[in-house]
């Protein structure tokens, strides 16, 4: 009977320890998939085309990109964690090339996906005012990848106005 439930006692642990972190984690792999498929649309588009927009006052692929980094840094900050100090967050935008504009969205992604592990699961309900709403940290980590995912679908229509088709596509 003790073996029985030593055995119990194990195998609680583990289901429990198998759950720590499992929003941030599942967050993560999701986000992790959609920057990379940015990052694959980024370097699918000319460096010609990265001034390119739809229309006027509409953000160009480069500015859209550049957006979707200070994105990144915005919220993550709003849940405590600064952005590098080399990363000055009032010039991003105004970075310019494309492979400076692309080393500065895998930088962001970097970050970003590092971050999200970091806030603890005790923390998940703790509300942050972000500015365009108060949400608990969750919606906060949704808010990353829903932002990510937003734009990727920006940058679709951005890449197949220019008959760019999405690598993953082919």
């Amino acid at each position: 009977m003790k073996k029985l439930l030593l055995l119990l006692a194990v195998c609680c642990s583990c289901i429990s320890f198998a759950q720590d972190e499992l929003a941030q984690n599942t967050i993560k792999a999701v986000l992790a998939g959609n920057q990379s498929q940015v990052i694959q649309l980024a370097e699918a588009f000319p460096d010609d085309k990265y001034d390119w927009r739809p229309t006027e006052g509409v953000n160009s692929v480069g500015e859209a990109l550049l957006h979707v980094a200070g994105g990144n840094y915005f919220l993550a900050s709003k849940l405590g964690f600064a952005p590098p100090e080399d990363v000055d967050l009032m010039n991003l935008g105004k970075i310019t090339g494309k492979e400076n504009i692309i080393a500065a969205l895998k930088k962001s992604n970097d970050f970003v996906l590092e971050k999200i592990t970091m806030v603890e699961d005790g923390q998940l309900n703790d509300e942050v005012d972000f500015g365009f709403m108060k949400a608990n940290k969750l919606g906060g980590l949704l808010a990353i990848m829903e932002h990510n995912g937003e734009h990727k679908g920006q940058l679709i229509a951005y890449a197949r106005s220019n008959d760019i088709v999405p690598p993953w596509s082919k």
